[in-house]
């Protein structure tokens, strides 16, 4: 749970010194130097001028550090958690739980500051003690970031540089990380917590948070400039269909179409760029899926946040050390057939587990849901005839759309747009073959018509007036009511 850092390398801030003698007793700091004695040469530097009081006017307290105060105190958190490290008793603190690590920690770090000398404020002393919590409980400076809501996704671009996306923007923050040591220890956290590595051997992995927010991480050599840590961070509510529609993606009478879509069935591919949504939008409909029915998810990091009751996740896994052992999303889809689903739920198609899909999905399995990396309807359909393709099969080109025609029966289109915000810009149904080319309908469109004076795009969902393939499916299920009045139509 817990392990020893490193110090600040030459790059970022000085190097201290082991603070006190080298035989020191494992579970208290040396002494500080007393009143009488002067200070040695490999004092850590104060974080404040000699002559600042202690305490601070709460006005000046609660202000911004400034770029010097804000290096030195840095230079302090790497003495204090270096003597830290050298007193604590990591087996004893590996016992406890978080609050009482946490109430450890404070009294050890307010014992080491008073011992070193330091002249700290308030306002600095708590920031330290939350550091050196963060650094060993959590994710370090990350830790903050990680508590807002509104932050779509992290970006650390090696320990120096961090950028967050908050309403469908990018920002750059102040958050940086006190050396490449840091970063990647946090990273081999991350990543052990769900049986998975990364190191020289193996750079690149897939994992994720407790919560369930996707995290990629990739490290040197490949990461030229140090450990790149993507995080694709979860709300901590989970989000419905209602939330879509006040968020503007979707109207009331599209909303009513993808409930309806969800309760009869239908198998459903949702298609989407990177960003743009899908994860969200699956998790959304499938809100609306009978809580009677047995789901069974397979993601290669498990992030669907399903709100039924009888739920199975699988998830894959990469291979160990010896390269044996790998369990790749064919293979989970594979097995689930024999669990005897009624649904499969596939987070991300993005292989040869498209024909195994597509085959559950033609074999009693109705329901079936899966997202696709594609720019548009018809792009989806030939990305899973590409996936196909990529397992080898030698079937003809007809063949296999019209297995693609027989088990998809409506792609729904996510996008995120040039001004940030994510839309469902088409609905649109498989009706069928007309001679080797598959057969799309679109039921809605998105149309933009052009943008207000802040720059954000406007434009509506405009119904074709087409009357779906599925309506007789919809009154087998007693929605054909809804699907009327969603479509504004007045009869069967």
């Amino acid at each position: 749970m817990f392990g020893r850092r490193g110090t600040a390398t030459p790059g970022a801030t000085p190097s201290p010194k082991p603070f006190g003698d080298t035989d020191k007793a494992k579970d208290k700091p040396a002494p500080a130097p007393t009143a009488d004695k002067p200070a040695e040469d490999d004092q850590p530097v104060e974080a404040a001028p000699p002559s600042a009081p202690t305490a601070e006017p709460k006005s000046k307290a609660d202000a911004p550090l400034s770029n010097e105060a804000k290096e030195k105190l840095d230079e302090v958190k790497v003495n204090v958690f270096n003597d830290l490290m050298e007193a604590v008793d990591l087996a004893e603190l590996s016992s406890l739980t978080a609050e009482q690590v946490r109430e450890e920690i404070n009294d050890m770090v307010s014992e080491i500051i008073s011992m070193r000398g330091l002249v700290l404020s308030i306002q600095e002393q708590q920031t330290v003690i939350q550091d050196i919590c963060n650094d060993i409980l959590g994710l370090g400076p990350l830790e903050p970031l990680l508590v807002r809501d509104d932050i779509a996704d992290l970006m650390v671009n090696g320990p120096d540089v961090c950028y967050i996306e908050v309403g469908g923007k990018m920002e750059k923050t102040e958050v940086s990380f006190r050396d490449q040591a840091q970063l990647m220890n946090i990273c081999q956290r991350i990543v052990s917590a769900v049986g998975r590595r990364v190191d020289e051997a193996s750079p690149i992995c897939d994992a994720r948070l407790a919560d369930g927010s996707r995290v990629n991480v990739i490290a040197p050599p490949l990461a030229i400039d140090g450990t790149a840590l993507t995080i694709r961070k979860f709300k901590k509510d989970k989000l419905t269909l209602d939330d879509l529609l006040n968020f503007g993606s979707i109207t009331p009478e599209l909303k009513q179409v993808l409930e309806v879509i969800s309760a009869i069935r239908l198998n459903t591919l949702i298609s989407g760029g990177t960003g743009s949504g899908k994860t969200t939008l699956l998790n959304c409909m499938t809100g609306h899926i009978d809580p009677d029915e047995r789901i069974i998810t397979c993601e290669d990091s498990a992030e669907l946040q399903l709100q039924q009751p009888h739920v199975v996740r699988l998830e894959t896994r990469p291979p160990n050390l010896e390269g044996k052992g790998e369990i790749t999303m064919r293979d989970l889809v594979k097995n689930c057939l024999r669990m005897r689903p009624e649904r499969i739920i596939v987070g991300e198609v993005r292989g040869p587990e498209a024909f195994d899909l597509l085959q559950a999905m033609n074999t009693g399995h109705d329901g079936s849901m899966g997202t696709v990396h594609a720019n548009n309807p018809r792009e989806a359909i030939s990305r899973v005839e590409n996936m196909i393709m990529m397992g080898g099969y030698n079937l003809p080109s007809k063949a296999m759309r019209e297995q693609i025609s027989g088990a998809v029966n409506v792609i729904v289109q996510a996008a995120r747009l040039r001004d940030g915000s994510r839309k469902i810009t088409h609905l649109t149904e498989v009706v069928g073959m007309e001679g080797e080319v598959v057969t799309l309908q679109d039921i809605c469109v998105y149309e933009i018509e052009g943008e207000d004076a802040s720059g954000k795009l406007v434009g509506r969902h405009k119904f074709t007036g087409m009357r779906p393939s599925f309506w007789d499916k919809a009154r087998y299920y007693g929605l054909e009511a809804k699907l009327a009045e969603a479509l504004q139509f007045t009869g069967a």
